[in-house]
């Protein structure tokens, strides 16, 4: 299994089925607005905007498991990214990382890169997965590491 192999709802209620990204590099990020890392939005819309052309997606996904950081509607979500930080970048509706209600997505990208001492859990918001062309998981980020840290590896996998 890889990434394309998975599907997920957009913030609009919409299913995503995620092999329409195939052949594209891939940064996952769990995201909150209400945390003391939700201005990584603007660094994570900065290397969208920048390398989108040549490959990158960024896919959101906002999570309520750490602090109830992000107790909005998907529509109060949508409306605070775009008006507070521009993203224009793929969103996608509430999900749990953790838990037996955890995301499948987000079991298998905790089991193909797992964090410090080989532990799963996603420890909080804004913790980034960064995804080859292949659909494989390349190496995750913790939630410390910006963004911009980020676009020296994403260049490497655009080639």
């Amino acid at each position: 299994m890889n990434v394309f192999d998975f599907q997920a709802t957009a913030l609009d209620g919409k299913p995503v089925d995620l092999a329409q990204y195939r052949g594209k590099v891939l940064l996952i990020v769990n995201t909150a607005s209400k945390c003391g890392f939700t201005p990584q939005y603007q660094g994570l819309e900065s290397v969208y905007h920048e390398l989108h052309g040549r490959g990158l997606e960024v896919l959101g996904f906002p999570c309520n498991q750490f602090g109830s950081q992000e107790p909005g509607s998907e529509e109060e979500i949508g409306a605070f990214c775009e008006k507070n930080y521009g993203v224009s970048f793929p969103m996608f509706a509430k999900v749990d990382v953790n838990g037996d209600a955890a995301h499948p997505l987000w079991k298998h990208l905790k089991a193909e890169a797992p964090g410090v001492l080989g532990t799963e859990g996603i420890k909080w918001n804004f913790t980034k997965f960064l995804i080859g062309r292949d659909g494989k998981v390349v190496q995750r980020y913790a939630p410390t590491t910006k963004p911009e840290e980020i676009a020296d590896d994403i260049e490497r996998l655009l080639g």
